[in-house]
């Protein structure tokens, strides 16, 4: 009969996954304030979260399975990935510093008629196929930190197979249960967000976020 404490052990890397998939899926992105956006206009919110949500299964299904460790071993795609991923997200900051110029862009009330799902859907899925950063923290970061949780376990009594689908798991649970508050949860931020200054000010931070991670991809190694 396993112990309190084998259960515990066996379930650190299911905490650990959590916690690292939450930490790099609720940083502010184009993404996630795209999903933001649908689930204030209550337009398609679930096939939005849904397409965002299943693409991080599978994105970090793949890094977990040693994609990520694939990728790193490759020199020249892993430059590609990081000037393409810099280009890509110094391009969201320059767009997003501009759209905090001129506020409203973003209210849910503006624009001439509803979104279509078509579009909502293609949308979702271009800001996630299409951005680099995605791939970076999903496939290269998450399967790094997955890897790590099975070399660990190496040479214990452990599984290190098991742990390192553990700690994929617990990414994997952190990324639906983030899309899925965001989406139905924005709802409750409308009466915020009416206000002009309020987009202003989470477009600035779209802009300082994503520049910041732009030239720490430019200046790293």
């Amino acid at each position: 009969m396993p112990t309190v404490e084998g259960v515990l052990a066996a379930l650190s890397p299911l905490a650990a996954g959590l916690a690292a998939g939450l930490s790099l899926i609720v940083a502010i992105g184009a993404q996630n304030a795209f999903v933001l956006r649908q689930g204030m206009r209550r337009e398609h919110v679930l096939p939005v979260v849904l397409v965002c949500a299943l693409s991080d299964l599978v994105l970090i299904a793949a890094g977990t399975a040693g994609l990520g460790a694939l990728v790193t071993g490759a020199p020249a795609l892993r430059t590609a990935v990081r000037w393409g991923g810099a280009a890509f997200l110094l391009t969201l900051a320059a767009l997003a510093a501009r759209r905090a110029l001129r506020p409203g862009g973003l209210d849910p009330a503006s624009g001439a008629g509803a979104t279509s799902a078509r579009s909502a859907v293609g949308t979702s899925l271009a800001l996630t196929w299409l951005n680099p950063h995605v791939y970076l923290d999903t496939v290269l970061l998450l399967g790094s930190l997955a890897a790590g949780y099975a070399a660990a376990h190496a040479g214990s009594a452990g599984d290190p197979d098991a742990a390192r689908w553990l700690f994929g798991v617990g990414a994997m649970v952190a990324s639906v249960l983030w899309f899925t508050a965001l989406g139905f949860g924005a709802r409750l931020l409308a009466p915020v967000f009416a206000r002009p200054g309020a987009w202003r000010v989470l477009d600035g931070a779209i802009a300082v976020v994503m520049a910041t991670i732009g030239v720490s991809l430019l200046l790293g190694g």
